[in-house]
């Protein structure tokens, strides 16, 4: 997804059922998506710098913690391989159908 991420958001669009119109993608919509999605545009969110999420159940966490470094394969420093292999099965799961691989 990060190697080509307009096509990954056009096909995430069309999977949920509101695809981009032909006009929308001339215009650039797509690309607009992409970079108010990014990373470092949502991290960079008064949201998610400064509030805290009081989970239902569980302990106060900041908004903050949700984001690491941003990097591919970051997972590896914070996941055991059962943990990995669980949340592969899950995703794999809620995509299917999607077109998008991985």
């Amino acid at each position: 997804m990060m190697a080509e991420p307009v096509k990954h958001v056009k096909m995430l669009a069309k999977f949920l059922g509101v695809p981009f119109t032909e006009e929308e993608v001339r215009c650039g919509v797509v690309e607009g998506v992409v970079q108010l999605c990014s990373f470092n545009k949502l991290r960079s969110l008064p949201v998610n710098s400064s509030r805290v999420t009081d989970r239902i159940g569980g302990v106060p966490m900041e908004n903050a913690s949700y984001f690491r470094t941003g990097k591919v394969g970051d997972w590896a420093n914070h996941l055991t391989e059962e943990m990995s292999k669980k949340l592969d099965a899950i995703v794999e799961e809620k995509l299917r159908g999607s077109g998008i691989t991985f």
